[in-house]
């Protein structure tokens, strides 16, 4: 049987029932503070473009707090450099757009050829 997620004990459902305000006092205090300031004009425009339409949404927005409403959702959350698909996840309730968007790459660095010394490694400039 799979387990059925909850968020401070409520369901995904009845997260869903909650207005914008009630929801806000399950957060932690960061995101609450952020959202109890209200939703910057960038922010609703977002909304109002998810309310409407179906499809993917491209945003720059990475600050944005997942709220239930989003469940069920994809956005194509902006790097900085291409445009990642996020499929918003029950689990993602709380967190911000961006934390599921890397903006970078894990820097992987090599060693010197096969039987080389260390000082190999060195080119001349001439």
């Amino acid at each position: 049987m799979a387990k059925i997620f909850t968020f401070k004990g409520k369901t995904i459902e009845e997260l869903q029932a909650l207005t914008v305000e009630d929801f806000t006092k399950l957060l932690p205090s960061r995101q609450r503070r952020t959202l109890t300031r209200g939703f910057t004009p960038r922010q609703k425009r977002l909304l109002d473009r998810m309310r409407k339409k179906n499809a993917a949404l491209k945003t720059h927005e990475r600050g944005m707090i997942i709220i239930p409403e989003m469940v069920g959702r994809r956005f194509l959350v902006y790097s900085g450099k291409e445009w990642t698909q996020v499929d918003i996840k029950p689990e993602m309730v709380g967190h911000r757009l961006g934390e599921f968007s890397p903006s970078r790459k894990k820097v992987m660095h090599s060693a010197p050829g096969v039987a080389a010394t260390r000082g190999s490694k060195f080119l001349p400039l001439k």
